[in-house]
């Protein structure tokens, strides 16, 4: 897997003067545009859309300081459709516009080319199982918040802070399959992950009971499931075992992720300093 995302980032350098699509590079990769974007925003910590445009301003800050075409042939080449629009996303790059930095000769920042690899640390393992679910809902109260990678999400706590002991227990009482209990899921996010971006955010059950018309409800058709296992420091061990999933787990396994929501159920320990975490992940198998 690694080596085919490699082919497409290979492609990226190839095309960055000319049209890159998601699609294009999935096809290079073998796998959905959808697996595509997610594995890529987890490896590379940016979404694809955010590597392409840093590339192509770095690649394009390079021709402006080398003088040799006009500001205007590099802002077409490299895909904007008139100056302006290419001295904003420069000078958002870079800091300076690129008449000055021409100029001058500023200073420039860039993005460099990437490249990925795996890592195999000592012994370490991640324990997994896959799981094929029947049809189910999720059932309780759901808030679109932003994403954020490290510590607490402000916005969740304040959210699941405000939902009330009673609202809590009659959503609690609904759940009758695995994973049992109050979960946390997450759905509808941006596919390129950028922190910041926004999602659905579900505190609420997994269920096939009948759900009160005042609480939100969502289907979930029938599917297989990546179930993770994680216990250790909260949130920073669960935040890293997200992130293992996509660096480590995918490309090392014959599955990707398919669209739907990502279901969590933690139980903190008395402390509250630790917790035990199943993730559950949608998942296909690729046939490799």
């Amino acid at each position: 897997m690694l080596e085919r995302l490699n082919d497409a980032m290979e492609h990226i350098e190839r095309h960055l003067d000319g049209t890159v699509g998601a699609a294009e590079l999935a096809r290079i990769a073998m796998t959905s545009e959808y697996h595509f974007r997610r594995m890529f925003s987890a490896l590379a910590g940016m979404p694809l859309s955010e590597y392409l445009r840093r590339r192509r301003l770095t690649v394009a800050g390079a021709e402006v300081l080398a003088g040799e075409r006009t500001l205007l042939d590099i802002a077409v080449r490299y895909g904007y459709g008139s100056g302006e629009a290419f001295a904003r996303a420069f000078r958002a790059v870079h800091g300076v516009g690129p008449g000055e930095a021409r100029r001058t000769g500023a200073a420039l920042r860039s993005q460099p080319r990437m490249a990925f690899r795996l890592v195999v640390e000592g012994s370490s393992s991640m324990e997994y199982r896959i799981v094929a679910k029947a049809e189910f809902r999720v059932a309780g109260r759901k808030a679109r918040v932003p994403l954020v990678y490290q510590g607490v999400n402000p916005a969740i706590a304040d959210f699941v802070q405000g939902l009330g002991q009673e609202t809590v227990q009659r959503i609690a009482a609904l759940s009758d399959q695995a994973p049992e209990g109050i979960v946390a899921v997450c759905d509808d996010l941006d596919p390129g992950r950028a922190e910041g971006s926004e999602l659905d955010y579900w505190h609420g059950v997994v269920t096939n009971r009948q759900v009160p018309a005042d609480l939100d409800v969502r289907s979930v058709p029938a599917g297989t499931w990546a179930v993770f296992a994680n216990t250790g420091p909260y949130p920073q061990a669960l935040q890293q075992l997200w992130a293992d999933v996509y660096a480590q787990w995918f490309p090392s396994n014959p599955y990707r992720s398919r669209p739907g929501p990502e279901i969590l159920r933690t139980r903190p320990a008395a402390d509250g300093a630790t917790a035990t975490s199943e993730l559950w992940i949608p998942v296909e198998r690729t046939g490799g």
